[in-house]
């Protein structure tokens, strides 16, 4: 008997070839193990419908719930119940047809709007310490691409920027269809959505009676925070004008403005991101006072004398033209629009002061690598930007040239000439701009030359390789050191070319980044005033600033704004009273 199965001929059709078709009567379990798999795979599908779904709800509840500030991103913060939510689900529930899905696309576009706006916010705050104006802040977005690619490169701020509009477009698309596929669930009138819905809208109601943070409604105060900054723009637009119309110092002769620095040379040196927290942090107080204490006896030594305290600048983190506007304006500028408003007026600027009663006005300006349209503003007789000042080194991450060299360049071509007429010099050091990465060596000023020298590695004290994967310690580090050298070029400049008619006032622009700083820290800037004749320093003891070139924690703390008429008050004599009224032409 054959081993063989039976086989079984299926009848054939016409140009069919019978040998093709040949069975072997296991057609049944073929079937079965074909409805099997099929049944296999319909459940894998249901499990992926499943997790989709489940994902989509909770991209939409974090993006509801999710803070607007890094340093409150915690697992607590995505435990609550968004009342925005409830509202969205309920009004889909009611909504039929193409009215549902029309308003389930605006819903999933305004939920993805709402993480950019959160995302800028968080952005804002880790740089600037404060939320982004939607009015006024987009500028800003050409400088944060400008120092990235100082930074890291041009490459990696083309990077950074591709994967930022990346990032946009996802969170829209995302947001959009996962808001789109729970209405399809709603849509349903599945029993247990209802049930779900209602039993979430009970317990936001029972929490929200007792105060607890898990009602959660902080999405639409943010809504209403940013569209509010819409009507506070057109208000504060009014409001800076009438300050900038009431000058008390407006109408004062050349002859009655400054006399008492008559014959002096006076810098007015703003020190990047020096801010109090390096004079008080315990991280860095003990090394950045050290060189402050030992500056003082160096400078005492050669007859100097300093007094300091405290001013409170209108920014944090960055927006260092912003402190520059308000110290020399004597007007407070905290955003873009102010800045654009003082540029437009005829307001009388400290510089400004300097050149009416008969001082020669420079501008060093090392980080102006573009044209510079304020220069004209602040009309300086004569203007020195980065390539003005032919710096033949190499870049120091942000910084295109050390700050020693700034001041070295300075001297040889403003102050060197014996009989020169006497100067004003505004000068912003930008050694210890972020991301204090790259820092120099103090040289012996005979050695600094045209710069080339830094090109040597025994002229650079720090310049980590990976720049943007530093930690926050190695980050802190960078910031105390890169003040340490700034606070040294001044100190050094000093007492290498200081005689009795120089007179440096020095400062901070703002407070470094809260990455350096924490959140909610203050935003007081140290001030020192440093003068061989003291007849000067005698003009400020009203002022009741600290002896020294370090301000301590009890020093005096002005507005940033109030500095102008204080010091033009203190040097020269008091303006009438008459004009402090505003003008109306």
């Amino acid at each position: 008997m054959s081993v063989l199965p039976r086989l079984r001929r299926r009848p054939t059709t016409a140009g069919e070839d019978p040998a093709v078709d040949i069975g072997s009567g296991d057609e049944p379990r073929a079937a079965a193990a074909g409805t099997a798999t099929a049944g296999g795979r319909g459940r894998l599908r249901t499990v992926a419908a499943t997790v989709t779904t489940v994902l989509a709800g909770l991209l939409v509840l974090a993006m509801l719930v999710a803070p607007n500030r890094l340093d409150q991103l915690t697992p607590a913060a995505f435990l609550r119940v968004p009342v925005e939510g409830l509202i969205a689900a309920a009004l889909l529930l009611v909504l039929r047809g193409r009215a549902r899905r029309a308003v389930a696309l605006l819903v999933g576009l305004a939920i993805g709007l709402l993480a950019i706006v959160k995302l800028l916010d968080m952005g804002m705050s880790a740089s600037l310490a404060r939320p982004f104006d939607l009015v006024l802040d987009w500028v800003l977005l050409d400088d944060a691409y400008g120092f990235v690619t100082d930074s890291v490169g041009r490459a990696g701020a083309v990077a950074a920027s591709v994967a930022l509009v990346a990032l946009v477009v996802a969170l829209l698309v995302l947001t959009t269809r996962s808001v789109l596929r729970l209405t399809r669930l709603v849509a349903r009138h599945d029993p247990r959505v209802v049930r779900v819905l209602a039993a979430l809208a009970v317990v936001w109601v029972a929490v929200a009676a007792v105060g607890a943070p898990v009602a959660d409604s902080e999405a639409s105060a943010l809504v209403r925070q940013h569209v509010g900054q819409v009507g506070a723009g057109l208000r504060d637009r009014e409001a800076f004008a009438a300050e900038v119309a009431t000058d008390a110092f407006r109408d004062t002769p050349g002859d009655q403005l400054l006399t008492a620095l008559r014959g002096k040379d006076v810098i007015l040196a703003f020190v990047e991101s020096y801010g109090r927290d390096a004079v008080e942090d315990p991280e860095f107080a003990p090394q950045v006072g050290a060189v402050l204490d030992d500056g003082t006896r160096q400078l005492a030594a050669a007859g100097f004398a300093a007094r300091s305290g405290f001013l409170t600048s209108p920014t944090a983190g960055g927006g260092s033209w912003l402190a520059h506007d308000t110290l020399l304006s004597g007007l407070w500028v905290d955003n873009q629009q102010r800045h654009l408003g003082l540029l437009g007026s005829d307001r009388l600027t400290l510089n400004g002061a300097f050149r009416r009663a008969g001082w020669q006005t420079v501008g060093v300006m090392p980080a102006a690598t573009q044209p510079w349209p304020e220069g004209t503003f602040f009309g300086y007789d004569r203007y020195h930007d980065a390539a003005g000042l032919g710096y033949r080194g190499p870049k120091f991450s942000y910084a295109p040239m050390p700050d020693q060299y700034t001041l070295a360049t300075f001297q040889r071509r403003e102050r060197a000439t014996p009989g020169h007429a006497p100067v004003m010099a505004e000068i912003p050091l930008i050694s210890s701009h972020s991301p204090w990465a790259a820092i120099p060596r103090m040289l012996d000023w005979e050695q600094v030359g045209d710069g080339s020298v830094y090109r040597r590695p025994t002229s650079v004290a720090a310049n980590p390789t990976d720049v943007v994967g530093r930690s926050t310690t190695e980050v802190r580090e960078g910031y105390r050191r890169s003040i340490e050298y700034s606070l040294n070029s001044l100190i050094s400049y000093v007492h290498t070319y200081g005689d009795d008619s120089l007179v440096l006032v020095f400062l901070g622009d703002h407070q470094p980044a809260p990455v350096v700083t924490g959140e909610d820290a203050s935003r007081d800037i140290p001030i020192t005033i440093v003068a061989r004749d003291p007849a000067v320093l005698a003009r400020v003891d009203g002022w009741g600033w600290q002896d020294g070139l370090r301000p301590g924690p009890q020093a005096p703390v002005w507005r940033m704004d109030t500095f102008r008429d204080r010091f033009l008050t203190a040097f020269g004599p008091p303006p009438p009273t008459h004009a402090a009224a505003p003008r109306h032409d």
